[in-house]
């Protein structure tokens, strides 16, 4: 191959010359999910285990797994009970609701990223959160149980989103109706905060605010297996149409114009997604409270893993957002001498992890 340099302002020209061009092989998305898909999966089992042994009673491994051994197949009890109480009545039903509410959220909050098209929102975009947090010092103004209050903060969560959707809807006619969907919820979702501090202004200083603050800090140490029981249906019936869903979110997120002209109904498509996170959401608060943070940097964190594919995108965050709550929620409860809200947690976790991200670049993240 023949060689042109310049030497003294003049051209010489060097023949024979041999150039090895080293190519750099493209970036194969394909072949990164094939082997980081499996370590998601892995990833919630050792967590899963790990936490058992975690808290201020010490269980091992081994005994964790004896008992459920025993327990599977009928062998008689050779622990003392007050190990078994704590196994099946503190930590199983503690860490399950951690990986639910985890998942949930991450998954709502790629799914809503998706469909605005915008990654910065979060699962309470629509007023869902405002309006759990609503309900639920309602519920704690007028005395009522954990059941009342995990049924008002649900109920409002679910009216919040809805009224958005009316209002949104009576507003843009049709014609940009994302752009008024957002910004119809952030009015929503300020008007909630504002009944939610008319809410703490009102209430009994001794026990009812510290109540309802402690309960918009968000956390799992009075969770119990009857909440698991009671959110679980929901969040399968919200979860299950994402999950086949998801490829039209792909198209989706290209925007209204693009997925008509695919042959999407988009308008009867965002009413499905809406209404499947929403339920996502609402099921989560009304029995862990106000847990910001999980549903917008997980999705991120997921997206510069698995890529922007919906098809890998929402099994990913699931998995990730499920095993991070779980981590953070061990964190709160065995490193502090007092357990601290777990709200308060994911922001300082939460945090410093989204500017990482940022600082990493925005590869895949649309």
């Amino acid at each position: 191959m023949n060689m042109i340099e310049k030497v003294n302002g003049g051209i010489t020209i060097r023949r024979n010359e041999k150039v090895q061009i080293k190519v750099r092989p493209a970036f194969n998305r394909k072949e990164n999910i094939n082997y980081i898909m499996p370590i998601l999966f892995i990833l919630p089992i050792v967590a899963f285990l790990i936490s058992f042994t975690l808290g201020r009673y010490a269980i091992s491994i081994p005994e964790i797994l004896n008992i459920f051994y025993s327990k599977l197949f009928g062998l008689p009890a050779t622990w003392p009970e007050t190990l078994e109480t704590v196994i099946f009545n503190v930590r199983i039903p503690r860490i399950v609701a951690a990986m639910l509410v985890g998942g949930a959220l991450s998954v709502s909050g790629a799914t809503y990223q998706g469909l605005f098209k915008n990654p910065m929102v979060s699962p309470d975009i629509l007023g869902a959160s405002a309006g759990a947090g609503f309900g639920a010092s309602l519920a704690i103004l007028m005395s009522a149980g954990i059941v009342g209050i995990q049924i008002s903060a649900f109920v409002f969560s679910i009216a919040a989103v809805g009224l958005t959707y009316l209002i949104s809807t009576i507003i843009s006619k049709g014609t940009q109706a994302t752009l008024v969907l957002v910004l119809t919820g952030m009015v929503i979702s300020t008007l909630f905060s504002s009944f939610i501090s008319m809410a703490k202004y009102v209430a009994d200083p001794e026990s009812k605010l510290p109540a309802i603050t402690f309960w918009l800090m968000g956390g799992l140490s009075s969770i119990r297996t009857i909440d698991i029981k009671s959110v679980l249906i929901p969040m399968l019936i919200s979860l299950i149409p994402l999950m086949l869903l998801r490829w039209k979110l792909n198209v989706l997120s290209f925007g209204d114009e693009e997925a008509k002209a695919l042959g999407l109904d988009t308008t009867k498509l965002r009413m499905i997604v809406i209404i499947c996170s929403t339920l996502l959401t609402a099921s989560a608060v009304s029995i862990c409270g106000m847990i910001g943070w999980i549903g917008l940097i997980i999705p991120h964190l997921a997206r510069m893993l698995v890529g922007p594919n919906y098809k890998a995108l929402l099994p990913a965050s699931l998995l990730i957002g499920g095993t991070f709550l779980l981590l953070v929620d061990d964190i709160a409860r065995s490193v502090f001498p007092i357990e601290i809200p777990l709200g308060i947690l994911t922001a300082i976790f939460g945090a410093p992890l989204f500017l990482y991200l940022l600082m990493k670049g925005k590869r895949g993240w649309v």
